[in-house]
């Protein structure tokens, strides 16, 4: 685009020795709607055109749909305005001049201009592929949860069916503690499928499921028992996430059974919180009767086998204490710190570098 014929002529044979097909424009206006109505590859406008001037055009051009790379052409002391191109969207500018080395250096700028348009578009095809690709694993991943969850929910409905089915108290209440620690697993992957993040879960979503869970499992009509969950906004990888939950159901479930051995009323309390940027603390604390004074296990002790061996897995320090020792009933306060790697938390973690 140039409103002097003289020039737009040489530069037309000029490109066209270097392979170019040349269409020629007179002013702004004309070059843009000849873009708006074709397809080109590139688009040299001149600054200094009557009507409507070369930033001006720009500025149009770049509001068209499909704008082509712009190449400036500006004089040779208007460095000024060459930036204030750069700035607007053009991808290079060129000093005019009489001679053959204006059309040298323009032929070079198209060249390179054109050479970087193509790997711009190389690029942006290989993102949408890889962004249509992560897309169609998101979807598989949460039709896998989905399933999972689905299979898991009609192991736990044989699990009740059979635990119906038998006389003995104990291994009654054994099917029904298994049937527990499923649903805690459960309540991870229907977490994963239900959210946009497949890879992460939000603990205090799933700690706040897990505690209604609870109090629905170990209540009963003269005896309802109230379970509290509070954890920070930590969304976790699915393993640890998983290990935190069955804890937390295990040490939940004991202290509705031991803590209040006679239904009397009492809270529960489970918590997770950030003790560093990668440091986290589980805890569950009751107001009960406290730990036996000899430390003897209470049951079968395999809840307190499953823990030791979560805990060792996840490298995680385990203590129980009493909550107010001293008092007449001092309660009991079970916690756990873990420390995390960066992995192990989701990149949309806040707060926490």
């Amino acid at each position: 685009m140039d409103d002097d014929a003289g020039i737009r002529r040489l530069v037309s044979r000029a490109l066209a020795r270097n392979g170019y097909e040349v269409s020629l424009a007179a002013s702004g206006a004309e070059g843009v709607e000849m873009t708006r109505s074709a397809a080109f590859d590139l688009v040299a406008v001149d600054h200094y055109m009557p009507g409507q001037d070369g930033l001006a055009t720009l500025e149009a051009l770049r509001a068209l749909p499909a704008c082509p790379p712009i190449v400036y052409v500006t004089g040779s002391e208007e460095s000024r305005i060459a930036v204030a191109a750069l700035k607007s969207g053009a991808e290079d500018y060129v000093v005019k001049s009489i001679g053959e080395d204006f059309f040298d250096l323009l032929a070079n700028s198209f060249e390179q201009v054109l050479e970087r348009a193509q790997l711009r578009r190389a690029r942006e095809a290989v993102e949408a592929e890889l962004r249509a690709s992560n897309a169609r694993l998101e979807a598989m991943l949460k039709e896998v949860n989905h399933r999972v969850a689905n299979n898991l929910q009609m192991i736990m409905s044989f699990v009740a069916m059979q635990s119906k089915t038998l006389a003995d108290d104990g291994a009654r209440e054994a099917l029904q503690k298994t049937q527990q620690r499923i649903a805690t697993v459960a309540q991870v992957n229907r977490r994963l499928y239900t959210t946009d993040d497949v890879e992460f879960v939000a603990m205090d979503d799933y700690f706040a499921g897990l505690a209604t869970d609870l109090s629905e499992s170990w209540s009963t009509a003269v005896g309802p028992r109230q379970i509290v969950a509070t954890a920070d906004p930590i969304r976790l990888c699915t393993d640890k996430a998983v290990a935190l939950g069955m804890i937390a159901n295990e040490w939940v479930s004991n202290a509705c059974k031991y803590a209040y051995p006679q239904g009397e009323d009492g809270a529960v309390r489970l918590s997770l919180r950030h003790m560093a940027p990668l440091t986290i603390e589980l805890a569950v604390e009751d107001d009960g009767a406290g730990l036996p004074v000899d430390g003897a296990v209470r049951g079968t002790g395999l809840g307190t086998r499953l823990i030791d061996a979560l805990a060792r897995t996840h490298k995680a320090d385990v203590r129980y204490e009493p909550l107010l020792p001293g008092a007449i009933r001092p309660g009991t306060r079970a916690a756990m710190v873990l420390t995390l790697k960066q992995r192990d938390l989701s990149p949309r973690e806040t707060g926490f570098d």
